[in-house]
């Protein structure tokens, strides 16, 4: 099984390296930014320690980290002052006593208030503000995920998922798509150490996009030389995430967990750390502390980018910016609320969010209603046999435990004189 994933993963790599070049950049990439504050706050460095139902984001191998109960995680996060909303929904379900894993996610990110100036423009060539409409842009994916413990090998297991994704793209009633897309993970734990290998879009996921305009709209559109689209196909490249961490225990009360990630890329030259016209590398780096896995202080790096030197007027001295983020978490029982602080990398004026997320593990069912047996008292009683008087032994019964001893001989009371009796009457006829 691990051969044949491995064989599976190094056509991909071919494939994609083969034909970036009819792949569109930058395709889907709302289903990139992240699930979870707890990853956000590492700087997405999440791939191979990710324990809870967001595994079926990161890594569904992962998946096998949910034991006995359900687990579910909800997150969201603002963006740009709260133009851009971003909302993350997902669950696991362990079966068959623990051998497999089920998982759903739902992933949300819309953008509203964006203004429609078709319309703007008259035909004298005046500007008509009131002309002005508003719009939403949405895009919603699902993916359903399952996973399953492979074999052990020595004190190693090895684990494997995949991911079937569903995507719902909407602009407006301009434009609408649906794409289809699968991913697929392997992942391996040793005592303090786990690392994990990721494939997404193993099948070049695609989205077939329709578009809708009325006749004044076609026409704005010819008069302005705009083209008038019908249908058209979005392919999205392949992407392959490596990565590992290593857990230090500093002591009973006190760890360190350290993870580093690396984002393979192969639809052109990107602006990250390592550019290359066959791949692009983005690494992701993250670190938590846990205290008593009560308290968790998190930090991490991501989205290396060579960008312009914010003091240069000329606009020719580039620099390297990246995204740093810091978060926190606190664990209640079988809840946990995560939080995380974060820019969208800019270098003067970073544009700051935050995240929150919410994750519930049920470790125990949880009946809500249970109606009591007024009998039960009494059925208990009557097959202990409680209406019927004890027989208690007497104390010259000799133990069955002591055969070799003696009965010992118990004191009987003296017994009464019949003339000390009460005086009785006789009567003779």
């Amino acid at each position: 099984m691990i051969r044949r994933f491995l064989l599976l993963l190094v056509i991909t790599i071919q494939m994609a390296t083969s034909l970036f070049a009819q792949f569109r950049k930058y395709s889907n990439e709302f289903l990139n930014i992240g699930a979870g504050a707890r990853a956000m706050g590492m700087g997405n460095a999440n791939l191979s320690s990710v324990d809870d139902a967001t595994a079926g984001y990161w890594n569904p191998s992962n998946l096998m980290n949910v034991k006995d109960f359900a687990s579910i995680n909800i997150m969201h996060a603002d963006y740009f002052a709260g133009i851009a909303k971003y909302d993350f929904f997902s669950v696991a379900k362990p079966i068959q006593n623990n051998k497999r894993v089920l998982g759903c996610s739902i992933v949300r990110f819309a953008v509203d208030d964006i203004p429609n100036t078709l319309f703007l423009v008259q035909p004298d060539g005046s500007l008509n503000y009131n002309n002005i409409q508003a719009f939403s842009s949405s895009d919603f994916a699902m993916l359903f995920s399952y996973a399953q413990h492979l074999k052990r090998i020595g004190k190693l297991d090895f684990n494997a998922g995949a991911n079937a994704k569903i995507i719902r793209r909407k602009v407006g009633h301009f434009a609408k798509a649906w794409g289809f897309g699968l991913d697929a993970a392997i992942s391996t734990r040793g005592k303090n150490w786990t690392a994990a290998l990721m494939a997404k879009d193993i099948t070049t996921t695609f989205n077939a996009w329709s578009f809708s305009f009325d006749e004044k709209e076609k026409e704005v559109l010819y008069l302005t030389n705009n083209d008038i689209p019908v249908k058209s196909t979005e392919l999205t490249a392949p992407r392959i995430a490596m990565g590992g961490s290593y857990n230090f225990r500093i002591n009973k009360k006190v760890n360190l967990l350290t993870e580093a990630n690396l984002d393979f890329t192969f639809d052109g030259k990107r602006n990250t750390l390592i550019s290359t016209k066959p791949f692009s590398i983005d690494p992701h780096i993250g670190l938590e502390a846990g205290f008593k896995n009560i308290y968790f202080v998190r930090a991490g790096i991501t989205n290396f980018q060579r960008g312009l030197a914010d003091a240069d007027l000329l606009n020719q001295k580039k620099v390297w910016i990246s995204q740093p983020s810091i978060g926190a978490g606190f664990k209640i029982k079988n809840a946990t609320i995560d939080y995380a602080f974060t820019n969208l990398a800019n270098q003067q004026n970073p544009l700051y969010t935050h995240v929150f997320s919410f994750k519930f593990n049920f470790i125990k069912q949880l009946i809500l209603f249970k109606k009591k047996d007024p009998f039960a008292v009494k059925k208990q009683s009557l097959n202990k046999g409680s209406f019927k008087r004890p027989v208690s032994k007497p104390s010259s019964f000799p133990n069955k435990s002591s055969n070799n001893k003696k009965p010992v001989p118990q004191k009987t009371a003296p017994k009464k004189n019949n003339n000390s009796a009460a005086p009785s009457i006789r009567m003779h006829f």
